[in-house]
């Protein structure tokens, strides 16, 4: 028996053996109404549901379609061959971007089972305490957790250091990204969101600083810029045993969560409407870096635009990347980035409530290359 594993929401192209193969997989294996006709697939991409085309008879013209459907919905594609002639077929999908193929002796020799796409965190439930931006301000961060009524102590030196952490009643820490670089102290930083996060006290999203410390400490080569020299300085004194638990806690990290019964995402350069809870690297790209160009502006920093202008979504999207002097709902969306390690705060979203909490910086751990605020409008096309 071949076991299938699937998102709750894709596309999955069927490939069989027979005519008959397809629609007995179907009504043996997938929800009833899922297989359509290829002309309905963009709609119910759209809709954020999931979809399945048989696609013995497609031509490569369709199957691009398809591909261009799923790139348009930020769905994932999947393709599942049943039989030799089906897996032959499947060929044809050579072109697309194929998330994973899977291949089953038959249409009854394959079990599948579906699960939440991994950025599809709804029934993870508030309240929550929403950080943004920490950039390795590890005492502002102990200071704004024991604002927020959690305990928090660390102890020892070297592979004995360790965290230990007490939130209150009911609440966990959600923490926006961007843990490391320019600050003076990001391994406790680190110490301090790995504990909360693997005792179940936080969740996390990873930030574009924290992507690029991960490929550091794989041992890729990377520009040791905008802060990463500190982080990487910081732990040449670090044993490997706590390098190697920091680079397996940031590669698991996902770049947004879509969580509070659909209530709230929470993503480290905020997020289209129409990219939450869905999985594709281009939603990852927005999430890490918003909406951007690929050229530089005249002070050498990447271009951004203010993406929140254009959002008209009923999920509350909370986020940090752009440093703000002082936060405020911009169209169901909020900015926590109040730049803490240039001298501003580190600040907390509680979430339902809607109260904001801040700690001043203590000190001015690195120099802005933009004054705080947010990025301006994408310019018109018109």
């Amino acid at each position: 028996m071949t076991r299938i594993e699937l998102p709750d929401f894709a596309l999955v192209l069927l490939f069989g053996d027979t005519a008959a193969d397809v629609p007995a997989f179907a009504t043996r294996s997938l929800p009833p109404g899922t297989v359509v006709d290829p002309g309905a697939v963009a709609d119910m991409l759209e809709a954020r549901r999931f979809a399945a085309v048989d696609a013995n008879e497609l031509s490569k013209a369709d199957l691009k379609q398809l591909g261009c459907d799923a790139a348009n919905a930020y769905a994932r594609v999947y393709v599942i061959a049943l039989g030799k002639h089906g897996q032959d077929a499947a060929r044809r999908t050579g072109s697309m971007s194929i998330m994973e193929t899977f291949a089953a002796a038959s249409s009854t020799s394959a079990e599948v089972t579906f699960v939440p796409v991994s950025t599809d965190r709804r029934a993870e439930q508030g309240p929550f305490d929403i950080i943004g931006d920490i950039h390795g301000c590890a005492d502002e961060l102990i200071e704004l957790l024991t604002a927020l009524g959690y305990s928090v102590s660390l102890a020892g030196e070297g592979d004995a250091r360790s965290a230990t952490i007490t939130a209150p009643a009911g609440r966990r820490a959600f923490f926006a990204g961007d843990l490391v670089d320019r600050g003076p102290n990001s391994p406790d930083v680190l110490r301090i969101v790995m504990t909360m996060v693997e005792t179940g006290q936080a969740l996390c999203v990873a930030g574009n600083h924290d992507v690029s410390f991960l490929r550091w400490l794989e041992g890729h080569k990377i520009r040791l810029s905008h802060g990463l020299d500190r982080t990487v300085d910081q732990f040449t004194a670090e044993q490997p045993q706590f390098r190697d638990a920091a680079a397996t806690f940031l590669s698991g990290l996902k770049a947004h969560l879509w969580v509070d019964g659909g209530r709230l995402a929470v993503a480290h350069a905020g997020v289209r409407e129409g990219m939450i809870g869905r999985s594709s690297g281009k939603v990852r790209a927005f999430a890490l870096y918003g909406d951007t160009e690929a050229k530089s502006a005249a002070d050498g920093l990447p271009v951004r635009y203010h993406w929140a202008l254009d959002y008209r979504g009923q999920t509350a999207v909370v986020y940090g990347h752009t440093p703000v002097a002082d936060v405020a709902w911009v169209n169901n969306t909020l900015c926590i980035d109040t730049g803490c390690c240039f001298g501003g705060r580190l600040t907390a979203l509680r979430w339902p409530e809607r109260n904001v909490v801040c700690v001043p910086a203590r000190e001015t751990y690195a120099v802005k290359g933009r004054a705080f605020g947010h990025p301006p409008p994408r310019p018109s096309r018109d």
